[in-house]
């Protein structure tokens, strides 16, 4: 029996890796799993653990007021450490692009014990762009001995970087495997005011929090809503604001009163899967609805400079656009008027999987083992 540890901090993470650890707890007489949260961020995360029912074998619960890089990055570091010298696991498993995912992999690194990415692969090749995350995810390759990608591009960029093929294991993205959790579960909403919202109008989804967007490419996403809800009147917009201070304070000061714009703390998840299914449009900075949104057949424009996630931009299921008030009108109305120039993104084939990635994964960790020992 193998010894896996499973290391995240975030909602994000969480969303992603729970369908793994539920197929590592599937496998009982092969694996013996541990969860080690680092609670990066609190709320969030507790919502998706209650929802997917998984508890946590440590929590660090790092989160604090005003916390910076240099804080998380250390405490993670050293903490885990700690855990991993007292349970000495046989690898440790790590998600995407979080400081908890680069510092998690570089105390298993420490400890020579090996590390499995899942999500691994993904550039936009700009160190700032996203930041943090672009430099994260690339430092915790370099750390890496086995990678989960989820699609062909990211594995071609891993045999760039001189990773063996024999190490890269094409599996899709667990995201997929997690929206279609959600999606069995009960429906309806629990936050009262997104369920009165009106579904025969058309909904867009808005997600804007991403640390390069801070400041005046949030105040002009913002603007460009307003002027959005002026133009179209069968359009309603729902924004869950992220609680960080720079985001909510933006957001409140130039929207927060505007007819037809609902502005909302973080959405439970089941709420924000329903929602997102529900939904006419999506305009995101994030990185995972560039992924979720596409399984549901809803068009996604991205307010970001670059995106690490180009299979779903050839696909034509998404569209960066960056954060220039005036082009996010025009693509936006333009998605909103035209049925035909909808319909071609809506109809694109989704790149990133089939709701079957953790099982792959599990499968390629059994042959790592059956290869190395």
């Amino acid at each position: 029996m193998k010894k896996i540890v499973c290391i995240f901090g975030t909602r994000p993470e969480a969303i992603k890796m729970i369908p793994v650890v539920s197929e590592l707890k599937k496998n009982r007489k092969a694996f013996k799993t541990k969860v080690i949260l680092t609670a990066q961020h609190r709320g969030m995360l507790d919502q998706v653990m209650d929802l997917f029912k998984v508890k946590a074998d440590y929590d660090l619960n790092i989160m604090k007021r005003t916390q910076n890089l240099e804080y998380i990055t250390t405490e993670v570091l050293i903490k885990i450490q700690e855990i991993l010298r007292k349970e000495k696991p046989d690898m440790v498993l790590v998600h995407g692009d979080t400081t908890t995912t680069f510092a998690a992999a570089l105390a298993a690194f420490y400890e020579k014990v090996p590390v499995g990415h899942v999500e691994a692969g993904l550039r936009s090749y700009d160190k700032f762009n996203p930041y943090p995350e672009e430099i994260n995810r690339k430092l915790t390759d370099v750390l890496g001995d086995l990678y989960f990608v989820h699609t062909v591009s990211a594995r071609r960029n891993l045999l760039k970087e001189n990773v063996k093929s024999r190490n890269i294991y094409l599996t899709g993205n667990t995201v997929i495997d997690a929206l279609k959790m959600t999606l069995r579960k009960k429906q309806g909403f629990i936050n009262k005011e997104i369920g009165k919202l009106n579904f025969k109008k058309k909904i867009i989804l808005v997600t804007a929090h991403r640390r390069e967007n801070w400041g005046k490419p949030l105040k002009d996403i913002c603007f460009a809503l307003k002027e959005i809800i002026q133009k179209h009147d069968d359009v309603e917009i729902v924004y869950p604001v992220h609680p960080n201070p720079d985001v909510k304070n933006t957001a409140k000061k130039i929207i927060g009163k505007i007819r037809g714009i609902h502005l909302t703390g973080p959405l439970d998840y089941t709420d924000f899967v329903n929602l997102m299914n529900k939904s006419y449009l999506v305009l995101t900075d994030s990185g995972g609805l560039q992924e979720e949104a596409p399984s549901l057949g809803k068009p996604v424009l991205v307010l970001r400079k670059v995106t690490e996630r180009p299979e779903a931009v050839r696909a034509g299921t998404v569209k960066v656009i960056g954060t220039d008030r005036a082009r996010i009108v025009r693509e936006a109305s333009k998605l909103l008027s035209s049925r035909t120039a909808y319909m071609k993104m809506k109809k694109a084939v989704n790149p990133y999987g089939d709701g079957k990635a953790a099982k792959r994964i599990i499968k390629s960790i059994r042959r790592y083992f059956n290869r190395s020992y």
